[in-house]
């Protein structure tokens, strides 16, 4: 079906629509009025319906004409983009790509990330910078970094955050923890050990939104130790200094396990960050081309802007 529509034919619509009138547009297009005027008739009897409404004083689109010239609009940009791109790939002019990230998103994300961009913008380099959450964006903010992948959220109307990840919060654990026995255990068995948490200053308000949440579901907070990294978390629940939360991907070391909280569905998410001035000419495709629906979570959060999403299991 519309088989006899082609690319020119996008350029003709564009045309008239942007000119209101055949003349005009034929002349942009090199054509002769009454050859423009047939081929624009062609396509409506094709489509089934008029795009244009002729008038006195001009040519309009008409309304489910504007879906049409809509979309040819978007084609040809996506067109002129997609070449103008390959062309600045091919002849070197593509500067790497600098990428920022949070110890606390999971390497598989990051592995992710590269296999994919190597496979989109063949021959163009990702350099990649570790850092807490402040950390890189700060340095997102002086342009030091062109993009990062960092848990949520993301606060402020300066930045694009696409969701590309959500995981199940889950309870940590020495090994020989007498809670291990459990293959699930209530919230409530936790709560008066659950004393090492991140540290605050690495991302203060994914934070602030676990302390709310652990407030919301009726508890107080009991905080007696911090830490910087997953490593430093397992190394103080390893070593009898209390119980942790840690996403159920995270990549255990050796003394600790985890456990499920069957009362309670918390989430982690992960997001890739740019800011919305942000100049590096490979950002804007990346969303759109990269973050397919193989690389996130099925099943996305409603509120895309928490770190960590909570509810209450009745």
């Amino acid at each position: 079906m519309f088989e006899l529509i082609e690319f020119r034919h996008l350029k003709y619509i564009v045309a008239v629509a942007e000119t209101e009138n055949f003349t005009r547009a034929a002349e942009r297009l090199f054509l002769t009025q009454p050859a423009l005027s047939r081929q624009i008739k062609d396509i409506e009897r094709e489509l089934g319906f008029p795009i244009f409404e002729r008038t006195r004083n001009g040519v309009v689109p008409t309304s489910l004409g504007q879906m049409v010239v809509n979309y040819a609009k978007f084609a040809l940009n996506k067109h002129q983009t997609t070449f103008t791109l390959a062309k600045e790939i091919f002849v070197g002019k593509v500067p790497p790509l600098r990428v920022g990230f949070s110890c606390f998103v999971n390497s598989r994300h990051l592995q992710s990330f590269r296999t994919g961009y190597a496979r989109e913008f063949p021959n163009c380099s990702v350099q990649l910078s570790g850092g807490d959450t402040v950390h890189i964006l700060q340095r997102l903010e002086r342009a030091d970094l062109d993009c990062a992948i960092l848990p949520m959220p993301i606060q402020g109307p300066n930045w694009v955050v696409e969701q590309i990840a959500s995981t199940r919060l889950v309870a940590c654990m020495k090994s020989d923890d007498p809670l291990s026995e459990c293959n699930e255990i209530t919230f409530n068995d936790l709560i008066e050990r659950l004393t090492i948490f991140r540290d605050p200053d690495g991302h203060p308000s994914a934070h602030a939104r676990l302390i709310q949440m652990i407030t919301e579901a009726g508890y107080r907070v009991h905080i007696t130790c911090s830490a910087a990294t997953p490593h430093d978390i397992q190394l103080l629940v390893r070593d009898g200094y209390g119980l942790a939360l840690v996403s159920d991907d995270m990549l255990l070391e050796q003394g600790v396990i985890t456990r499920r909280i069957s009362d309670v569905q918390w989430t982690a998410d992960t997001a890739f960050v740019y800011a919305a001035n942000a100049e590096h000419m490979l950002l804007p495709h990346i969303t759109r081309t990269l973050f397919t629906d193989s690389m996130r979570k099925p099943a996305r959060s409603e509120r895309p802007q928490l770190s960590l999403k909570f509810d209450l299991i009745a």
